[in-house]
């Protein structure tokens, strides 16, 4: 398997733009993720973060899973688990409002640097969505406007903690599935692996590196572009050993947003006569895929498709 894309973002600032630009597009078209090094977001911030994560966990989460974990039997499980994900997690709403202030068991410390993180995530994120647009030859800020609906987009952070699991083989950390949304930015740990990607046929992991920001695009961008950029299914392998540490902050489109193809993108390939992604309102998306998060994109697409043909149909009566 060729090397996993990692993209130095120092180097959009001088005479290797232009290569790492079209190493961007690559990691867009053939893998869905890649990972940023040097991306602006202090190191010393990451691994405040990392501790201050790793610690709220043992404080106030551990205990709790341990007993959901006893409660089910799910130590001695013999069986595979195909219902249920072996992570311990919660989340953080920072746009259009904020939740963090009243997120339970938060201690200042860790409420005020997560207010600090996801403000340099947002800036991050829309960085990469105007470097998306570049590449795609769509005027800068196009996706950004796409995502805003009238209140600006959903912006939100699930921290996750994966601890040692006793039947790696038979509970995933998190089952296979794509991110509904638009762009993820996903600070996972340095030391204990577990996130992979399906790649063609194979599951590739996605290395660890210290400091750095894992990219990966939703089913959203996909739409917006009109199947050039995919998402891709990627899964968590829970480990015996280690407790894993996973935040991803979701930069997803406001939930009156409405989402289709770019007609940039379409005239583009009018000629080659492709297949046109549904348009519709980006709520309606997340309630229908709440519940087939865990099964394959391409029937949410045709979904989509189906209330589209029945919102331009126009004002016909039914009983």
């Amino acid at each position: 398997m060729e090397n996993f894309p990692v993209i130095n973002m120092k180097n959009l600032n001088g005479d290797k733009r232009a290569s790492t630009m079209e190493h961007i597009k690559d990691a867009c078209e053939n893998w869905g993720f890649f990972e940023l090094v040097n991306h602006g977001i202090p190191h010393e911030m990451m691994d405040t973060v990392e501790r201050l994560t790793k610690g709220h966990y043992k404080k106030c989460m551990e205990q709790r899973f341990k007993e959901l974990v006893a409660s089910k039997a799910l130590e001695g499980v013999q069986a595979e688990i195909t219902d249920m994900d072996w992570e311990s997690t919660f989340f953080l709403r920072h746009l259009p409002v904020s939740n963090i202030s009243q997120v339970p068991d938060l201690d200042d410390e860790y409420r005020t640097l997560m207010k600090e993180f996801a403000v340099r995530l947002e800036k991050l994120a829309e960085e990469l969505l105007d470097l998306l647009c570049e590449n795609l030859g769509l005027e800068k800020g196009y996706l950004k406007k796409a995502f805003y609906g009238s209140k600006g987009p959903n912006f939100g952070t699930k921290v996750s903690n994966y601890p040692p699991c006793p039947k790696p083989e038979l509970i995933k950390g998190l089952r296979p599935h794509t991110d509904a949304g638009g762009i993820i930015l996903l600070f996972q740990d340095d030391k204990v692996s577990g996130l992979q990607l399906l790649k063609g046929d194979q599951w590739v992991d996605v290395p660890p590196m210290k400091h750095s920001i894992v990219v990966n695009l939703g089913d959203q961008l996909e739409v917006i572009t009109n199947g050039k950029y995919k998402s891709v299914l990627h899964r968590v392998i829970a480990q015996t050993d280690g407790n894993r540490m996973s935040l991803a902050s979701f930069y997803n489109p406001g939930n009156d947003a409405v989402i289709y193809p770019a007609p940039a993108l379409l005239e583009k390939e009018a000629e080659e006569r492709k297949e046109v992604y549904p348009k519709f309102v980006f709520d309606d998306y997340m309630k229908l895929y709440a519940g087939l998060k865990f099964q394959a994109k391409e029937p949410r697409f045709e979904l989509m498709k189906n209330v589209e043909a029945n919102v331009t149909m126009g004002p016909i009566a039914t009983a």
